[in-house]
């Protein structure tokens, strides 16, 4: 397993995250002790969750996925010092969550304490904002005039990150917090926080996950590159685009348990011909080169210039295992070529 820097932190993680947002709903305590214990044989350091776990959100699985985490804590306090521990504070929207409010600098003390006791831990490595305040361009919402920037109070927004900032800076001298990092945020969020810290000697954000994948490479090159310059991590989340580019949805396909068969927030607004096209192209390269089509989408993932650590998630034991050995194949330049291709002709197809 290689390991990289957290951004401008002084911790190392895996360059593959396992993720948990299945364990509550699709995954029961005892699948999610295997899987922990299976990744951790393999070198994976770093988990991710979130108190909005497990998923689909409901007021039924808010804290799931950390409580579950918390148990396996609980049973293996030797091990905690061993794993890099990322959790989120969920933004606005969920009215089952502090009354669907923003988040504020009030919120972030009550929500991380909320979430260290049901981690069972004393300290959260990497905390995370889950989405920003204002309107981002994520979620379907990145075709031109999908909402509209200028619509922003540019000063209020500021105003408002500062005070999560100064939260933020309460918890890390509190040493409930180490790090902490964004998540579905653009460049310029990324740069306020950035500049806000600088200026008022508040914690640095150390990372920012967002979702990418041969599906849905938007972040390619302006925020990716503000990463490697500003010393952020970059942690892709949904590699597979929900799944699909393991190819098990196409051509109509629901297999029983699947995320599909549950009920989704935003639809299945992934699900376009023109993904459906691209999905039946990068199966068959993947069958020319003898991996699996998840194991493709997800080697090229961890080949892109900037990529720190590929969050991962599955709801077995196999499937983690087929996700990981991804990360040790090394795509050949025709093979990345052959991806290229196939890229070009399917840039953005949802």
């Amino acid at each position: 397993m290689k390991y990289n820097k957290l951004g401008s932190s002084n911790l190392q993680v895996s360059e593959v995250c396992l993720g948990s947002m299945t364990w509550g709903v699709q995954n029961n305590q005892q699948d999610a002790d295997l899987q922990i214990e299976y990744a951790l044989s393999r070198g994976i350091n770093f988990i991710d969750t979130a108190e909005m776990y497990a998923v689909p959100p409901s007021p039924d699985t808010y804290g799931k996925t950390e409580s579950i985490i918390g148990n396996w804590l609980n049973t293996h306090k030797d091990k905690r010092k061993d794993i890099v521990l990322a959790t989120k504070i969920a933004g606005a929207g969920l009215p089952w969550v502090r009354e669907g409010g923003p988040i504020k600098k009030e919120s972030i003390s009550q929500a991380i304490d909320a979430s260290l006791k049901r981690l069972q831990t004393d300290y959260i490595d990497l905390y995370q904002l889950h989405w920003p305040n204002r309107t981002s361009p994520h979620f379907g919402k990145h075709f031109p005039n999908s909402f509209k920037f200028s619509d922003v109070n540019k000063d209020k927004e500021v105003e408002d990150m500062l005070s999560i900032l100064e939260g933020l800076n309460d918890a890390v001298k509190a040493g409930k917090i180490n790090h902490c990092g964004l998540s579905d945020d653009t460049t310029w969020g990324i740069n306020t926080y950035l500049s806000l810290a600088k200026e008022h000697n508040l914690p640095r954000m150390v990372s920012i996950q967002n979702e990418f994948s041969l599906l849905h490479a938007k972040d390619w090159p302006y925020l990716v590159e503000n990463c490697v310059h500003e010393a952020i991590a970059y942690l892709p989340w949904s590699p597979l685009a929900g799944g699909m580019l393991s190819g098990k949805y196409l051509n109509g396909q629901r297999p029983d348990g699947s995320r599909w068969t549950l009920m989704q927030r935003n639809g299945l607004f992934r699900d376009t011909e023109q993904s459906q096209s691209a999905i039946e192209k990068y199966t068959a390269l993947a069958i020319e080169l003898n991996i699996t089509p998840s194991q493709l989408a997800l080697a090229w993932c961890k080949q892109v210039d900037g990529v720190t650590s590929t969050i991962i998630g599955a709801t077995n034991v196999n499937q983690l295992k087929e996700d990981i050995d991804a990360f040790e194949i090394k795509l050949s330049d025709e093979a990345l070529k052959s991806i290229s291709e196939i890229f070009k002709q399917y840039p953005m197809p949802f």
